[in-house]
């Protein structure tokens, strides 16, 4: 059963209304800050190697874990701070900014002249980086009709998967002159930016929020009084449960794989089909949703991935089982933490949506640090398997009581 609103959407009321080239450039350019991030999120994790192995600065490997550590609690706090900010200004000038702010520190990185300063920088576009996923999910839900929210924001997701693809091919062609990873995504934010500034219009629904005296824009609190706070807590909870799992996964699969008997190739292989397996999870995720219902669809979702997990833990003798089953994992996995994004861009209204994504997206990152810590703790200590993926199976469980709870029509606007 689909989830419906008590009172129609003011997105869905003005999506049909928007001229067509409006929309397209929403979806494109959206998509393409979204490929941004992917492209980010991934290129320190293939430099770190060469940077250890030229002692860049004197690096060590604690100091790279620390710089890290930092890039992702930038992201974190950005994502927090944007959404009351989007809310009160609008979208379209904070995702302008944003991408402006983390393309001129990705530009000054290379130029550090200390792991200190390395280390500042990242952080601080990590600041611009993590404010540009919330803003981007929550124009293109509110250029959708409510009916394809959940379609919206899958399919804006895949950009996230293009470019971790496009980092790793260009990593395998510069190899030692990492330094143009840096340029060549600062150069691209700025030029993103700037046809931004001239083509990318406003949120419709923003706009008619602000206009609507019925509608007004709530402060972060306001989420935690009752009309909000049992989809807050499931929310919150959910995204932290799946980006704990994507990025636990992708930053350990590998030597998991190779823990418990696989050969490395086919261990990094297994890398590449989940990450095939989440881009087709995110196009099929959202287009079930639509059709069948969010919450459904994540309940599913996560129980599927519970199941997927706890199969890894057990060695298999056959390839294409072991490939059928990570892809499947994929597929299911990463799509799942998509759709309770989804969930938020349905269940709240446009004055306050932007400020649940970014809690939602927000706290969800606090789980990206923390996943990898955790299996990371488990590897070293000899368990990474089975271990790991016994513990990735309980988180999915988690995530799976957390949106059980998620309650499935939205409230009236508070008065």
């Amino acid at each position: 059963m689909s989830m419906t609103s008590t009172a129609p959407s003011p997105a869905s009321a003005t999506a049909s209304a928007a001229p067509a080239g409006r929309g397209v450039w929403t979806v494109v350019l959206c998509w393409i800050t979204v490929m941004l991030e992917g492209y980010d999120l991934v290129v320190l994790g293939a430099i770190i190697p060469v940077l250890l192995r030229t002692h860049h600065l004197g690096m060590t490997a604690g100091d790279a874990t620390t710089i890290a550590t930092l890039s992702l609690v930038g992201v974190a706090i950005g994502a927090v701070c944007v959404g009351p900010l989007a809310d009160r200004l609008g979208r379209r000038l904070l995702l302008i900014g944003s991408v402006v702010l983390f393309s001129v520190f990705t530009l000054l990185v290379p130029l550090a002249g200390s792991v200190t300063v390395f280390a500042l920088l990242r952080l601080v576009a990590g600041l611009g980086l993590g404010a540009c996923m919330p803003v981007s999910l929550t124009m293109m839900a509110e250029h959708m009709p409510a009916s394809r929210r959940a379609r919206a924001s899958t399919l804006t997701m895949t950009g996230y998967h293009t470019g971790a693809v496009i980092t790793s091919l260009l990593a395998l062609q510069v190899t030692d002159d990492w330094e143009i990873l840096f340029y060549v995504l600062g150069a691209a934010g700025l030029v993103i930016a700037a046809i931004q500034w001239f083509r990318l219009p406003e949120s419709e629904a923003f706009t008619q929020a602000g206009k609507s005296s019925a509608a007004r824009r709530v402060p972060f609190t306001d989420l935690l009084k009752p009309a909000y706070l049992r989809a807050g807590i499931g929310v919150w909870v959910a995204s932290f449960m799946g980006l704990l799992l994507v990025y636990g996964l992708n930053t350990w699969l590998p030597k998991l794989m190779n823990d418990a008997g696989y050969p490395v190739p086919t261990a990094v292989t297994q890398l590449l089909i989940l990450n095939v397996g989440g881009v087709v999870g995110l196009i099929l995720g959202g287009a079930v949703a639509d059709r069948r219902g969010i919450k459904g669809t994540a309940l599913a979702w996560f129980a599927v991935s519970v199941l997927m997990l706890a199969c890894l833990s057990v060695k298999m003798d056959s390839d294409l089982l072991l490939d059928a089953v990570v892809f499947l994992t994929g597929v299911f996995v990463f799509s799942a933490q998509v759709l309770v994004y989804a969930y938020v861009t349905h269940f709240y209204p446009a004055a306050v949506r932007g400020t649940a994504l970014g809690s939602a997206s927000g706290i969800g990152r606090i789980g990206s640090i923390i996943g990898p810590s955790i299996t990371g703790a488990l590897v070293t200590a000899g368990i990474g398997h089975p271990w790991g993926f016994y513990f990735f199976a309980a988180v999915a469980v988690l995530g799976f009581a957390a949106v059980l709870t998620l309650p499935r029509r939205a409230p009236q606007p508070v008065a």
